[in-house]
């Protein structure tokens, strides 16, 4: 009887340990979601208007029958091909991380140099599997007369392009499983505060690792350029020019750095025709806004508010595996890290696009001139041959910019606004 009542104390004493234990957590949880989506609530907003109407644009009334058609036929390809890498990919992956933990037996790199070569080997292994639909795009691009690079031109480029992946690879796993010795299943807390700071260090860098820039030359949209940095507070933001060579005809352009490192890069299909000059600043203003509104900033403040998630999920799931301290935990670490990025990718395409509709929001009230505009994203359709109105699974799976009858119903909004005083 004694000894019963002495393990009926103890049960009960565990157990309400146990409760207040899940319940400490529970709040934690619920903190930590309020705390998400008041970060998220603060990130989402815009100087874009509330209550907006975009008016719905028939692309068969903007472009001409020969135009779309080309557009969406070449869209078409690339989507499915797109689809297809990434199936292939989680399959492949999925082998990796079923398999590749017999290459543990035969390395004598020690516990995180055999985790590092396991994160190089996944990463080759993901090259090999996209290679031929990187070729495919290639052999589709080139039919278009896209792109005139030759295809082996395009493995040797493509190959090199890897040495950045691998070097921060290598970094990602040392620092993880570095963490992962002391701190076991908890490295996800300092982990993620290690990813956002690659992020930031990345996001600052990434200038200096685009090729082939020179100075924009064209003296007037420099002056431009000026007076837009004048009336957004922004400061100097050199404008460049990349040169694409034979890479692509594609017209594009990107704001980059941060801080000391900020600037403008224009491609150099972009200040050529057929973009006029009113054309071209619509898009030195757009990239300026990027900058004005600080959205690399909140590019990695969004990352930060994935990375953590993400971290707890991938040290949850490879418990299994010994979690992230044991080699044999980094291709399912690999494999969870896509799969996650597979299906983040919706969350992130209507952050982008948000972020994207805002640039444009403010390249129109710096220009006020919104049939540039317009025909500027004509010209993306025609040069691009993007598709202006893809269907809805591409458009939520691929597409990070709003579609280009969006962006004209936007320029037809602004016109509308403005010619009511708004």
């Amino acid at each position: 009887m004694g000894v019963g009542s002495n393990r009926g104390a103890g049960s009960g004493a565990g157990g309400r340990s146990r409760i207040a234990k899940r319940l400490g957590l529970a709040l934690l949880l619920a903190f930590l979601a309020a705390a998400w989506a008041v970060a998220a609530y603060l990130l989402w907003r815009t100087t874009v208007p509330d209550g907006l109407d975009l008016p719905k644009v028939d692309p068969h009334a903007v472009f001409r029958p020969k135009d779309l058609s080309r557009a969406i036929h070449y869209d078409r390809f690339l989507r499915w091909d797109f689809l297809a890498t990434q199936v292939v990919l989680v399959l492949g992956l999925a082998a990796y991380a079923a398999y590749g933990a017999r290459f543990v037996r035969e390395s004598a790199a020690g516990r995180i140099g055999t985790g590092m070569l396991l994160a190089m080997l996944g990463l080759g292994l993901l090259w090999f599997v996209e290679l031929p639909f990187g070729l495919a795009e290639l052999w589709w691009q080139r039919r278009y007369g896209v792109s005139h690079t030759s295809y082996g031109e395009w493995v040797i480029d493509n190959w090199l392009a890897l040495a950045p992946g691998f070097l921060f690879i290598s970094f990602a796993i040392l620092i993880v499983m570095g963490l992962a010795g002391p701190l076991r299943d908890w490295w996800w807390i300092p982990g993620g505060f290690v990813f956002v700071g690659l992020a930031l260090l990345f996001t600052f860098l990434f200038p200096y690792l685009l090729p082939g820039q020179r100075p924009l030359r064209d003296a007037a949209l420099v002056a431009q350029a000026k007076a837009y940095e004048r009336q957004l507070g922004v400061g100097d933001i050199p404008v460049r020019v990349q040169d694409v060579g034979t890479e692509t005809t594609m017209p594009n352009a990107e704001a980059v750095g941060l801080g000391p490192t900020r600037r403008v890069i224009l491609w150099e299909t972009i200040v050529r025709p057929p973009f006029t000059f009113d054309q071209q600043r619509i898009v030195v203003a757009h990239e300026l806004g990027h900058h004005a509104r600080k959205h690399l900033w909140k590019g990695i403040a969004w990352y930060a508010l994935f990375a953590f998630p993400g971290a707890f999920i991938i040290a949850r799931v490879t418990r299994r595996r010994g979690g992230m301290h044991e080699p044999e935990a980094v291709p399912l670490s690999l494999l969870v890290l896509t799969v996650l990025s597979f299906l983040a990718l919706p969350v992130e395409n209507v952050i982008t696009r948000h972020i994207e509709s805002e640039a444009d929001w403010v390249a129109l009230q710096l220009t006020r001139d919104p049939g540039s505009a317009e025909a500027a994203f004509k010209n993306f359709t025609v040069a691009a041959l993007a598709d202006p109105n893809p269907p809805l699974w591409d458009y939520v799976l691929i597409e990070n910019h709003p579609t280009v009858v969006q962006r004209i119903g936007m320029a037809e909004a602004w016109r509308a606004r403005h010619n009511a005083g708004g």
